[in-house]
C-alpha cells in the first residue's frame, strides 16, 4: 500500500523512523526515477542512523560509494549504482566488506544476483506537488 509523503519533512521523518530500526548487516534498497527523492531519503536516513543531524552526506553519484561510521563503531555504506552496467562491477566497490555493516543502495536493479534477500525495499515516486513523494515499502517483516 503506497504511503503519501506530502512534504520533504515527511520523507525525512520516514527515513529517520526506518533508520531507528536498521542494524548492521541490513540492506536498504532505494528505487524510483531520477528526481524521486532517493538522495534526500538517503541523506535523512544516514543522518538519523549516525545520530548527527548536521552530518555531511554528499551524493555518491561520482564516487559510487561513500562510507559512514557511528560512534559505536558500526559502519554504513551508501552506494549509487546509476553509472554501473550491472552486477559484475559491484564487487570492486567493496560490496562484500560493506555488507558486514549497513548498506543503503540507490539504483539497486544494478545489483542483479547480488541483491540481498532480506532487504528493505523502498520505491519512491514524485507526488502531486513539488516536495511530495509516494513511497512503497516492503521487507523487514516483524519490524
Amino acid at each position: 500500500m503506497p504511503l503519501a509523503l506530502p512534504t520533504l519533512a515527511a520523507t525525512e521523518a520516514l527515513a529517520a523512523r526506518l533508520a531507528a530500526l536498521a542494524r548492521p548487516g541490513d540492506a536498504v534498497l532505494l528505487s524510483g526515477p531520477l528526481g524521486a527523492g532517493k538522495s534526500a531519503f538517503a541523506r535523512a536516513f544516514l543522518r538519523a542512523w549516525v545520530g548527527n543531524p548536521a552530518l555531511e552526506v554528499p551524493s555518491p553519484s561520482f564516487t559510487l560509494v561513500q562510507g559512514y561510521d557511528r560512534p559505536d563503531g558500526a559502519e554504513a555504506h551508501h552506494f549509487d549504482l546509476y553509472r554501473l552496467s550491472g552486477p559484475s562491477e559491484v564487487p570492486e566497490l567493496g560490496w562484500d566488506e560493506a555488507r558486514l555493516g549497513l548498506v543503503l543502495v540507490e539504483w539497486p536493479d544494478r545489483l542483479g544476483h547480488l541483491t540481498p534477500v532480506n532487504a528493505l525495499s523502498i520505491t519512491l515516486a514524485p507526488g502531486p506537488t513539488e516536495d511530495s513523494r509516494v513511497a512503497d515499502i516492503t521487507g523487514w517483516p516483524g519490524r
